[in-house]
């Protein structure tokens, strides 16, 4: 195979390209370079950051938010950062269940969120996608937090089933007390409608979930593509990411190995450094023979703004081995 993303720009079918890796491997830099690319191609791209450190800002150098915002001098490239998690306090709830929030609803919400782990990600990614799907962008790339929360993305369905497990027992073991109480206080059909609007809207969300899982699971509308640096425990990670995606039949053809070494003069630390970092690239193209395998040097200067960032972009498109 070609070691260049360019593939991934020639794929006019693809819709969802998730971008991961260990913490400080550069994968932000390697996302937001795409994301020029890519909007050379495409009418409009968007790069949604997922990670709580929110490093996608620094790389564009500008301020992004919650909600999209236009990259400054990339025609067709949008940015925007979000915050994966949704407590109760934050949780517009007339919005959110259709009905007005009393202190019954909040608690009977703020149940449900503390029994399930992960079920305030679940709700605040369905509600993400929905908006994402509802602004028909014709490519989203996904600068995903560190390892661990990227495959929790992809396990949302199950952590919603159990949800909707959960509201149906506690209706059952509470509908009773429920409308003896609210009978007592003449309020017995808002309990009853509460139940229901909760449950239908977490069934929606499910579906939501269920119906984007079925297009990241298509290789032709979603890839995946790993950043490492050539060091044991990014090598480790990326093995173990490659692994839980094949578990999810979640297509990953790429990796991305950054900042390596390419000393030009007889510095002693450099030498050492880079055969420490060619016993692990001759690992991953071992490893990893059938991938298309990306080396990206290191550089002098971090790379922040546009400008930097269109110039580090033309290394994901250049053959290194």
């Amino acid at each position: 195979p070609a070691h260049t993303l360019q593939s991934i720009l020639d794929e006019r079918s693809l819709k969802w390209v998730f971008v991961g890796g260990k913490g400080g491997v550069g994968k932000t830099s390697v996302a937001a370079s795409l994301g020029i690319l890519l909007s050379r191609h495409r009418e409009s791209v968007l790069i949604i950051s997922t990670d709580p450190a929110h490093n996608l800002s620094d790389a564009f150098d500008q301020q992004l938010g919650p909600t999209p915002t236009r990259i400054n001098g990339v025609p067709n490239l949008y940015g925007m950062e979000i915050k994966p998690q949704v407590s109760m306090d934050s949780v517009e709830m007339p919005s959110f269940f259709g009905v007005q929030a009393d202190p019954a609803t909040k608690s009977l919400m703020g149940e449900i969120m503390a029994s399930i782990p992960g079920i305030d990600e679940a709700m605040s990614f369905s509600e993400l996608l929905k908006t994402v799907q509802e602004m028909s962008y014709s490519m989203i790339i996904f600068d995903t937090a560190p390892t661990g929360h990227t495959l929790r993305l992809l396990n949302f369905p199950t952590i919603l089933n159990k949800g909707l497990a959960k509201i149906v027992s506690l209706k059952q073991n509470l509908g009773a007390l429920v409308n003896q109480v609210s009978n007592m206080f003449g309020r017995g059909e808002q309990g009853e409608q509460l139940y229901n609007t909760a449950f239908e809207r977490m069934e929606q969300m499910k579906n939501i979930i269920e119906e984007v899982n079925k297009q990241f699971q298509d290789p032709s509308i979603t890839t995946f593509v790993a950043v490492c640096i050539p060091e044991f425990l990014s090598i480790y990670e990326t093995e173990r990411l490659v692994q839980e995606l094949c578990k999810f039949n979640i297509n990953i053809e790429h990796i991305v190995v950054n900042q390596v070494l390419f000393p030009e003069d007889k510095c002693r630390m450099c030498q050492a450094r880079q055969r420490m970092q060619q016993k692990y690239m001759d690992q991953i193209k071992e490893l990893y023979e059938d991938f298309h395998i990306v080396v990206c040097p290191l550089l002098e200067e971090e790379v922040r703004g546009t400008e930097r960032l269109s110039s580090f972009s033309r290394y994901l498109l250049e053959q290194r081995r």
